[in-house]
């Protein structure tokens, strides 16, 4: 099993890595992504990817050899970039502003070899068309506190997937990581996916 690091803090993308069969040793980047700001949508998203990785990727903790991944999703609506919403009140004012309305997630994914310069970056955008969720829906939603810390106020694995009415795209990158994506990296990088895949007993 080649080893594989998760340089990203997001459940829901170790969740879906998990699932797919791999086992992430998590390295949080703790970069200051408001350093970026400014850049439209797509481009922010793959520019956060990048500084992620390249933040983790020569880390004392990480393994020779490891296959590191950096990701990071923007909701883009109306052209503006809307990540993480932080507090309530913006949350709300998101929801306000989402309901019943489609807009495109855009989720950043750059892939590298510790031990080695050679480094790939690509984009995934999914379509997502929400729901029109009452005041008192989006309330209570946001009072749950899910929206608050997730890009663009909502899941689509969680308690937000009934305020999402359609998706078109791949799924898994709504919720953080394109799985095909990354498989396409990692062979682009020599490597085979199945390879990645923990050993049954091992898995969560």
């Amino acid at each position: 099993m080649l080893p594989f690091v998760l340089a990203s803090a997001s459940p829901a993308r170790l969740s879906t890595l998990r699932n797919a069969g791999l086992d992430p040793l998590v390295v949080v980047s703790g970069v200051d992504e408001s350093v970026l700001d400014g850049l439209p949508p797509a481009e922010l998203a793959v520019g956060l990817a990048e500084l992620k990785c390249r933040a983790v990727v020569d880390r004392a903790e990480v393994p020779a050899g490891a296959l590191v991944l950096g990701c990071d999703s923007v909701l883009e609506l109306d052209g503006q970039a809307l990540g993480k919403p932080g507090t309530a009140e913006e949350a709300v004012s998101r929801w306000e502003a989402m309901r019943g309305r489609t807009g495109v997630l855009h989720t950043g994914h750059c892939l590298r070899i510790a031990g080695d310069a050679h480094e790939l970056s690509t984009l995934a955008s999914t379509t997502v068309h929400f729901a029109e969720p009452s005041d008192a829906e989006i309330a209570a939603y946001v009072a749950t506190g899910e929206p608050l810390h997730v890009a663009g106020a909502f899941t689509v694995d969680g308690l937000g997937g009934a305020f999402v009415r359609g998706i078109e795209g791949d799924h898994h990158n709504v919720v953080g990581v394109s799985l095909p994506v990354l498989r396409e990296l990692v062979r682009e990088l020599g490597r085979e996916w199945t390879d990645l895949w923990a050993p049954r007993a091992d898995r969560a």
